[in-house]
């Protein structure tokens, strides 16, 4: 039976915050099947991410866009976006105690099974994926694109996640050798962590809007197919290993 991919609005609260995810699967799919959260660049949950999560439901997952931001907040404006990115960064256990309450949201729907969960994060949703796993939030597999990788939370005990990490060689905001470090304390904490590194690929290579973004804001930012295909295409056997 062919694919209908689904799609439907998931709201949770943290304290006064309501909190506004995208839930996406396949309706004729037979049985729970594992979650992949989709956790968002800083631009938000724009058109991009809801295709990513409609993506992980074409894969045979329910795909989850969470918010980060809380009211499903999302802007075009850079300036705008990196002022909502500093205070959520600014109050970080907020920012996890909104990463485990959308974990706990969609751990209830109907469609999902609730023991296998995965995770992928794009820019500054990488970081925070990458930071809730070094504070012990458990992901059977986490792939991150293009993360920022300064200023992580640190490390609080044993990583049980398998972490694999994408990222341009010519990216200003993930250096290899910086890469290579957080990779490496990862590892010596009990993870097992894989990094690919693209050559001559920049920030948001996953993007196809990157180069307009680029241009509007004066940011490093560059798309690149091969490497956005090719990453994709590690994280979907990457899952299919860890989660079955």
């Amino acid at each position: 039976m062919a694919a209908e991919i689904k799609t439907e609005e998931l709201e949770y609260r943290s304290d006064e915050l309501t909190m506004k995810g995208l839930v996406a699967y396949d309706a004729n799919a037979a049985g729970p099947r594992p979650v992949v959260l989709v956790v968002p660049e800083f631009w938000g949950r724009t058109a991009y991410m809801e295709k990513r999560t409609r993506d992980m439901a074409e894969a045979g997952y329910v795909g989850f866009a969470i918010d980060l931001y809380g009211e499903g907040r999302v802007t075009e404006d850079a300036g705008e976006a990196t002022e909502l990115m500093n205070q959520a960064l600014a109050d970080f256990e907020g920012l996890k105690t909104r990463y485990r309450l959308a974990i706990e949201a969609i751990k209830r729907h109907d469609a999902v099974d609730a023991q296998r969960l995965a995770a992928i994060g794009y820019c500054f949703g990488g970081a925070v994926g990458l930071s809730m796993a070094r504070q012990g939030v458990h992901h059977d597999a986490l792939a991150t694109f293009h993360a920022g990788i300064s200023g992580l939370a640190p490390i609080a005990g044993t990583i049980d996640t398998p972490i694999w990490i994408f990222t341009g060689e010519d990216d200003p905001m993930a250096e290899p050798q910086e890469v290579e470090r957080v990779a490496q304390a990862m590892r010596e904490a009990g993870a097992e962590v894989q990094v690919t590194r693209y050559p001559g690929v920049s920030h948001a290579f996953t993007n196809p809007g990157a180069d307009e973004k680029a241009e509007k804001f004066g940011l490093p930012l560059s798309y690149d197919k091969a490497a956005d295909r090719d990453s994709l295409a590690k994280t979907l056997e990457f899952f299919a290993n860890k989660l079955g």
